[in-house]
């Protein structure tokens, strides 16, 4: 298994703090720009999911960064925050 590499080190005072990997920072700000372009929109995950075909379960790990966003799923989320209403439009 190859180390990954520590982008924000534990803090040694706080026993509650760990290490943040590169991949975890990553997924975090995938989340973070998934989330703020669902609530941007007023939308509920439920409402986002149905209006863009997602799969709520889908949504809801993306935006709580259980499982990485692929690069696809990253450019639907810029192309809606852009042009959310001719992406619902072509999706139905």
């Amino acid at each position: 298994m190859k180390k990954e590499h520590i982008t924000l080190p534990a803090d040694p005072a706080d026993a509650d703090d760990f290490d943040v990997t590169t991949e975890a920072m990553d997924r975090g700000q995938r989340a973070r720009l998934i989330r703020k372009t669902r609530t941007g929109l007023r939308l509920l995950q439920s409402e986002f999911a149905s209006r863009f075909p997602v799969p709520v379960g889908t949504l809801r790990d993306w935006e709580q960064a259980r499982v990485t966003a692929p690069d696809f799923a990253i450019a639907y989320v810029k192309v809606i925050g852009q042009h959310p209403d001719m992406v619902a439009k072509a999706v139905a």
